[in-house]
């Protein structure tokens, strides 16, 4: 444990100290996000804040991560790597959809190909398949999240923070040391990214953090219960992106809308700061869903298979009628 709170200390320090230094590389680059009708912010606002996050990650590993763990997840960084500088070249010059998941994709193939996969099945061209789908769906669920000040890094963060604890419940170092990164780098970024904004994360954050949170997902385990329960935990754990996701794919694709390419304010944080009249007190509160979905994941962990089954069908009928009432809310 004590391994776990240095290298999370380290990683928020690190990020603390290197934000300011992405701020004014960002200036002097030119890599700066102009106000649109729909942004949030009213003000030019650097990127590269998710430089900063990769950095601090990277670097409070390679200080204070057991080498020989390390080396365990090389194709982990490689992926993440690749994602990060897809990122990059998006906040710089916009890429195409197609472009875009074709390297997510091929990221996720690097984890498939050193072993990082979904084992829940008993055929492995599943298990590749299962794995492609999570690994691409939840690196674009936080880059969509990430459309208002602090909301994809607080979400990230507290995704982290119960990865965290569940590898420290089932002594896995190697998951407990990168959740620990994560939820470092996470909180230091969220220092100057909370409402309002000094900083953002851009494309190569919000692709790099959703890409670990999917590798470290995969990468858990409960030796003290069945896969056939434990599989919902970071899907729970991760449930505030995925609604997200869920939800406007449904509503674009109702309004006769491409789901990829329509950007817009119908996300679950807009609605529901239409609902609070405060963007602040919207991220708010889907810091406290996502806290709720952690604290359920928490107890499918020790469920038996038929009180995780019941919990989960009562999260999923919640979803579709927190889809349904949301639907309901004006997008103007």
């Amino acid at each position: 444990m004590i391994t776990y709170l240095l290298i999370l200390g380290s990683a928020l320090f690190l990020a603390v100290g290197i934000v300011p230094l992405a701020r004014r590389l960002a200036y002097r680059t030119g890599m700066i996000d102009q106000p649109a009708a729909r942004k949030q912010h009213t003000l030019p606002t650097p990127l590269l804040g998710g430089v900063a996050i990769y950095l601090a990650f990277v670097i409070s590993l390679i200080l204070l991560g057991d080498r020989f763990y390390v080396s365990q997840v090389t194709g982990i960084f490689l992926g993440a790597t690749v994602v990060s500088l897809l990122g990059l070249w998006d906040d710089r010059r916009p890429l195409g959809p197609v472009v875009k998941l074709v390297g997510q994709f091929a990221a996720a193939m690097i984890l498939v190909l050193t072993d990082v996969r979904v084992t829940a099945t008993p055929w492995p061209w599943l298990n590749i398949l299962i794995t492609l789908v999570w690994v691409v769906g939840i690196t674009n669920a936080v880059n969509f999240l990430d459309n208002m000040d602090g909301l994809s890094a607080g979400i990230a963060g507290i995704a982290a923070g119960f990865f965290l604890l569940f590898a420290a419940l089932s002594r896995q170092y190697l998951v407990g040391a990168l959740a620990a990164a994560l939820l470092g780098a996470c909180a230091g970024f969220l220092f100057y990214n909370f409402n309002p904004a000094r900083i953002f994360m851009g494309d190569t954050g919000s692709l790099f953090l959703g890409f670990m949170l999917a590798a470290v997902g995969i990468k858990l385990r409960f030796p003290s219960n069945s896969v056939l329960v434990t599989w919902m935990v970071p899907v729970l754990t991760l449930a505030v992106p995925i609604f997200d996701t869920t939800l406007i794919t449904i509503s674009r694709l109702r309004r006769g809308l491409n789901p990829l390419t329509t950007p817009g304010k119908d996300h679950l944080n807009f609605r529901l700061a239409r609902l609070t009249g405060n963007p602040r007190e919207a991220v708010l509160i889907c810091y406290l869903l996502a806290g709720m979905c952690g604290v359920v994941a928490t107890f499918v962990t020790q469920a038996t298979a038929i009180e995780a089954y019941v919990v989960g069908s009562l999260m999923l009928c919640l979803g579709i009628y927190g889809i349904w009432r949301l639907e309901q809310v004006p997008l103007r």
